[in-house]
């Protein structure tokens, strides 16, 4: 997969999603910089985590989503306003010009992901690939039974980054629905095996959801797996390096 330098001004055409890599490392200087483009709510709430590291990778993801939207909008990172809808997910208050941007923002260790979308729901997961002590019992809590299935014929030395790969798959659809986990992961069937085209393969109390939406993967890097959801048509997904100033 290839992550382009993005240009000054992005443009989304009709049928195409940005997604963004945000790398959440930072130099002290530069986390300052970006803490003065957030909302003061937005301070106060990375005023409260008790790690630096954890302070440091909210400043970053939160103050570059605002960056990379003003960018498509035209307005300067902090004068962006939100709006939470009825399950919680943020959308742009007051687009400029009259240009729909929908958005969906996941992070994980070092590494976040921002999908950026015209007029179309939009969706994302990434996770760091990590060993897991009750892996197969949270998969049995809540893959489907044919994706439980599929992850244990894998070799073993396979299945972490199967499970990685199907978790992030599923998140990035019930993202871009806007409701989480909470819906229930094991109401649908995605494709669970790395290398495998990403699909929504069945979905028991909506069959139409399967052609509704287009999965596709994404490859933040070495040790980790993502995927993007994206309400169809969706025929091209650009991915775009942030990289913070020096």
């Amino acid at each position: 997969m290839q992550w382009s330098a993005p240009p000054e001004h992005p443009e989304l055409r009709w049928a195409e999603a940005h997604v963004w890599r945000i790398r959440l490392e930072g130099s002290s200087v530069s986390v300052r910089r970006l803490r003065g483009e957030l909302s003061t709510a937005e301070q106060e709430r990375a005023a409260r985590f008790h790690f630096e590291a954890d302070q440091l990778r909210f400043i970053v993801s939160h103050a570059a989503l605002r960056r990379i939207l003003g960018a498509y909008v035209d307005r300067p990172p902090r004068e962006l306003r939100f709006a939470y809808g009825p399950k919680n997910k943020p959308r742009l208050v007051d687009e400029c010009g009259g240009r729909e941007v929908r958005f969906n923002l996941s992070h994980s260790g070092d590494v976040a992901l921002l999908a950026v979308t015209g007029a179309r729901e939009v969706g994302v997961d990434v996770e760091r690939i990590r060993a897991l002590a009750d892996r197969d019992r949270l998969a049995h809590r809540f893959f489907s039974a044919q994706e439980v299935a599929v992850l244990k014929r894998l070799p073993s030395e396979s299945r972490s980054e199967a499970f990685f790969t199907c978790w992030t798959r599923k998140e990035a659809y019930l993202k871009a629905l806007g409701g989480g986990i909470s819906i229930g992961l094991d109401q649908f069937d995605v494709s669970p095996v790395p290398g495998e085209p990403a699909a929504l393969l069945s979905h028991r109390s909506d069959p139409g959801e399967t052609t509704r939406w287009s999965l596709h993967d994404i490859q933040p890097g070495p040790g980790y797996a993502g995927a993007v959801a994206v309400e169809t048509p969706c025929d091209r997904v650009l991915c775009l390096a942030w990289e913070q100033e020096t």
